[in-house]
């Protein structure tokens, strides 16, 4: 499962690491971090946490609260293990996606050495040296020049885009010693 996992999966063994929960304050932490337009089904999170239980990722414990059957989930060792794997393998869209990115980013510190942290933001770092990075919009066929984009609402999202990428890269670079 290793290399693997999917930002549902790296968030279900993240937000154990800070204890256990039952699937509904999961999936309330979830779409908290990701936001609602990309909500989370329950029939996705009993999925994963089903698969991870038998795997023997997480552990779960069973009780009952104002009559009704309750199922809450704790990070096992094995799960740790596999989360801090994923972590410090992060690559891809894992890398260069914001949103996937702002997961990995969220658990980083479960990794126990600074060294690989660092790797991790140092990967990260470098995806945003491409110039492709600055670019939003397509033809379809290819990335449109940011200066050919005429639409002032399209002009307005490159241009807190590109405020983003400036301010992540100064706080990589203090974060890592690194001189631009």
């Amino acid at each position: 499962m290793v290399g693997m996992m999917n930002t549902i999966e790296l968030m279900t063994l993240g937000f154990l690491t800070e204890g256990p929960a039952c699937g509904y304050r999961l999936r309330k932490k979830m779409e908290q971090l990701q936001g609602y337009m990309q909500a989370v089904s329950d029939g996705t999170l009993h999925a994963v946490t089903g698969r991870f239980v038998k795997a023997g990722y997480i552990g779960e414990t069973h009780t009952v609260v104002n009559g009704r059957r309750l199922r809450e989930f704790h990070l096992e060792p094995a799960g740790r293990e596999a989360l801090i794997a994923e972590l410090k393998g992060t690559s891809g869209y894992m890398l260069t996606n914001i949103t996937k990115w702002a997961v990995v980013m969220s658990f980083l510190s479960v990794i126990p050495d600074e060294a690989d942290r660092n790797a991790v933001l140092r990967r990260r770092l470098d995806s945003l040296a491409e110039a492709d990075v600055r670019r939003l919009y397509s033809d379809g066929e290819g990335p449109i020049d940011n200066d050919k984009v005429e639409d002032r609402y399209r002009r307005a999202i490159i241009a807190v885009h590109d405020a983003e990428i400036d301010a992540e890269r100064a706080w990589l670079e203090r974060e890592l010693g690194v001189r631009a």
